[in-house]
């Protein structure tokens, strides 16, 4: 069991990407400084191979990302420029979130990406800041390694996961299940295997009543061996892209709700942070602090 991170490959931004970037780092640093698992379980990844990148993402598209020939209007849909850093993060990020799922399939009681959720990401190309798709390529070499036979996404970010969504959308052993803002990025939403589109100003019981309702049935269509969790921290009132109203005790009680779901089926579930763009950094970083200690802490009374 580890806790992944990340954050010190610093990519080279614009200063108005910075600050959101900034997130992963006071989230690494809260984790070590409050004390919430041993040093030795705080673990910096490697970097996921081309051949575990290639059980999600098509050779052309692969080619066209290291090499930084990104098509102009990917480059655009991308939002970061391109840079090695890019790259090497991308993969690294990969990588936690495949030893995440990976430390919870083989006995262990958590495994967390602190990054990630990156579902933007489809075969062929990159978007909304996602490279490489972290839960698919996790999803996939933990099939090749036999340790899962069926995986199930849970994807509570508040986009909905449109790459993650085109990558399994022929494969019946893998469940992507989103619940998002219908209004909300991206504008086409190619259909996941079960989708719950909210309205804009959605609060914390409105939304806890989806979530409860649409993961019950999303577990049950899934039989799955493992589940890969994306956390996203965009559905906080507070965030600039959101549209949602959940308060901080909304969203720790929607962590709670999907951990004791999972966990009550006996499904090991791997978790990632996905998005969260509030305009105080020190918000994002405790909602996802909050994930991280429900995981670690196995839902403390």
């Amino acid at each position: 069991m580890a806790i992944y991170f990340s954050d010190r490959f610093v990519l080279p931004l614009p200063e108005w990407h910075r600050f959101p970037m900034a997130k992963y780092a006071r989230l690494r640093d809260r984790v070590e400084r409050l004390g919430l698992v041993p040093p030795e379980l705080l673990r910096e990844p490697s970097a996921a191979t081309d051949l575990e990148i290639l059980r999600a993402h098509e050779p052309d598209y692969l080619a066209r990302a290291v090499s930084g020939q990104f098509h102009a209007e990917e480059a655009r849909a991308l939002g970061f420029p391109w840079s090695p850093q890019l790259i090497e993060r991308s993969r690294r990020s990969a990588c936690a979130t495949i030893a995440a799922a990976r430390d919870v399939l083989t006995g262990d009681s958590f495994g967390i990406n602190l990054a990630g959720g990156t579902h933007h990401a489809a075969p062929n190309r990159c978007a909304g800041y996602c490279v490489f798709n972290d839960s698919a390529i996790a999803a996939r070499a933990m099939q090749a390694e036999g340790l899962a036979r069926r995986v199930l996404i849970v994807d509570c970010d508040v986009h909905q996961g449109d790459g993650t969504a085109l990558i399994f959308a022929d494969d019946p052993t893998v469940f992507t299940f989103s619940i998002h803002g219908e209004r909300n990025y991206p504008l086409r939403k190619p259909p996941s295997d079960l989708d719950v589109p909210l309205p804009d100003g959605t609060g914390d019981d409105a939304y806890l009543a989806a979530l409860d309702a649409g993961l019950a049935e999303a577990i049950d269509r899934a039989r799955a061996d493992l589940a890969i969790y994306l956390a996203g921290a965009d559905p906080y009132q507070a965030d600039r892209f959101g549209r949602m109203k959940l308060t901080m005790p909304g969203l720790e009680a929607r962590d709670r709700l999907v951990f004791d779901a999972l966990r009550s089926r006996g499904i090991p579930v791997a978790v990632s942070m996905a998005g969260g763009y509030s305009e105080d950094v020190e918000d994002i970083v405790t909602i996802h602090f909050a994930t991280v200690r429900l995981a670690v802490e196995g839902l403390p009374g």
